[in-house]
């Protein structure tokens, strides 16, 4: 496989000036992350995104961060942000209310490559808040079931508290057609479910390594040791695709805060293939 896909929608004329939005709906994941739901003041769509893309999200006087869309990409009416407070400006945006606006511009980067899992066994394993650039890609899968082989999906978090969309995991567990592992690193006695690394899920899962592409998200840690636990299970790296969403400003190359070896992730990710990223994965504090 190639990283020389389809750009985004909007990457011909590269958006610089942020538009305001408004925040319709708030719904708290968890205690540090929430999910909004946007609305353009401007009466417009926003602009259509493909999964795994981000957006950069700013409020006034707090700085602007690049955050990935996890909304539904069949649902061109709304944008959604799931976001989880860890500086100034994430703190800023989860502190909004219904009513607040927020600066938006994108979508940025290239998304997750559905075509290429056409036919295959899917795997989806998401750590922490990296099930949210994952989100859109499982609505395409779900939406489009009867085009791929076996849907697996693990999700991990450090507790049970720590899960992000609960409800609707529970609703996702109860599908016949895929098949999800929600685990935890550690729990109390009134969790009943798996404890342990996501890592340790995937010798259950059930795929044929020569026929499946997996996408993974989450600490570069975790998705480094699951790209070669799915490598011991017989899948290729080359069909193995990580989302690398670091250290972005401007989302369009130019400030080149996100470089990673010969790539600007905002530009030339965040999605690429662990085949391309697994040496580089390996060089210590690069």
């Amino acid at each position: 496989m190639s990283t020389d896909r389809e750009p985004s929608p909007s990457a011909d004329g590269i958006p610089l000036a942020p538009s305001p939005f408004t925040v319709r709906e708030r719904a708290a994941e968890t205690a540090d992350t929430v999910t909004l739901t946007l609305d353009p003041l401007t009466g417009d769509r926003p602009a259509p995104f493909l999964p795994g893309q981000f957006n950069m999200l700013s409020v006034l006087g707090a700085g602007e961060v690049a955050i990935s869309i996890s909304g539904d990409p069949a649902r061109p009416d709304e944008l959604v942000h799931t976001v989880r407070s860890l500086g100034l400006s994430t703190q800023a945006i989860g502190r909004l209310s219904p009513g607040s606006t927020v600066a938006v511009r994108g979508p940025y980067g290239r998304g997750w490559p559905l075509e290429a899992a056409w036919g295959r066994d899917v795997v989806l394993v998401a750590g922490g808040i990296g099930i949210a650039p994952l989100r859109p890609l499982l609505y395409a899968l779900l939406r489009e079931r009867a085009r791929f082989g076996r849907l697996e999906v693990i999700y991990g978090a450090r507790s049970p508290q720590d899960l992000v969309y609960y409800r609707q995991l529970q609703e996702w567990r109860a599908r016949s057609n895929a098949r999800f592992q929600v685990t935890v690193d550690a729990a109390g006695r009134d969790w009943y479910g798996d404890v342990g690394v996501v890592t340790q899920r995937i010798p259950d899962c059930r795929f044929d390594g020569r026929n499946t592409v997996a996408f993974l998200c989450g600490p570069e840690i975790m998705m480094r040791l699951s790209a070669e636990a799915l490598e011991g299970r017989g899948v290729r790296p080359e069909a193995i695709w990580l989302s690398m969403e670091r250290n972005m400003r401007c989302g369009v190359g130019f400030c080149g805060h996100c470089q990673f070896g010969p790539y600007l992730l905002c530009r030339d990710g965040p999605v690429l293939p662990y085949r391309e990223l697994r040496p580089l994965l390996r060089v210590r504090e690069l």
